[in-house]
């Protein structure tokens, strides 16, 4: 429903990107844009054993990179994106968040968000004000609490072992606003291939009248 869209996205061999632009037309793009450039050339990088830090640093240029546009044009102003992240290493991946872009898990038909939300709402669903589905429906569920805009914040990162047969779903809020955690884990266990599991997602994204953005990426780990 929207003519614009702040949505970026990097799929390459070992690295997995989705970021949500913020600041309105035309500022929400180019800080998402900035990001994924900044992040995608990690793919080219050889493995280090050290995902984590490659993501950290890389985000941290993104986030110098978005300082200075800033500076450059005041019209830029508050201008930030969120950021969710997957760097595949050996076993294992890093996964790195910002603001409200999730990353879930699928594993033995499981549903797990592996991302922690950095929103308002989230911040009362963990004093106890509010239950998870209130906050789904809370007028303020989009306040983001922190982003990358070119100023200090604080990355959640964490390393999650990975085996033959895992899923994982990144996504804006663009879906996860507006489809239920229970649809989602149906759709992933139900659609073995990834194009049409993506589709599908979109169009349940559709059906609840979202009228947001969404974009999402789907990937299975596979023997190497």
């Amino acid at each position: 429903m929207r003519s614009n869209n702040e949505d970026a996205v990097f799929v390459g061999d070992r690295l997995l990107v989705v970021a949500d632009g913020m600041g309105g037309l035309p500022a929400g793009e180019l800080a998402s844009e900035i990001l994924v450039q900044a992040l995608r050339e990690i793919d080219d990088l050889p493995d280090e054993g050290e995902p984590l830090q490659d993501l950290l640093a890389a985000l941290a240029t993104a986030n110098e990179q978005i300082e200075a546009a800033v500076a450059d044009d005041d019209a830029r102003e508050g201008m930030g994106t969120t950021v969710t992240s997957l760097l595949l290493s050996g076993d294992r991946v890093a996964a790195l968040n910002v603001g409200d872009s999730r990353c879930y898990l699928i594993r033995g038909g499981e549903l797990t968000q592996i991302t922690r939300d950095d929103t308002y709402v989230q911040a009362l669903v963990d004093q106890g004000v509010l239950t998870p589905d209130d906050a789904r429906r809370h007028p303020q569920r989009a306040l983001v609490t922190q982003a990358v805009q070119g100023g200090p914040f604080r990355p959640a990162g964490r390393m999650v072992p990975v085996q033959a047969g895992d899923r994982f779903l990144l996504c804006s809020d663009g879906l996860s606003d507006y489809v239920e955690d229970e649809v989602i884990a149906t759709t992933l266990r139900s659609y073995q291939d990834r194009t049409v599991c993506a589709a599908e997602l979109i169009a349940r994204t559709l059906e609840a009248g979202a009228p947001d953005n969404v974009t999402v990426i789907v990937a299975d780990v596979e023997a190497a």
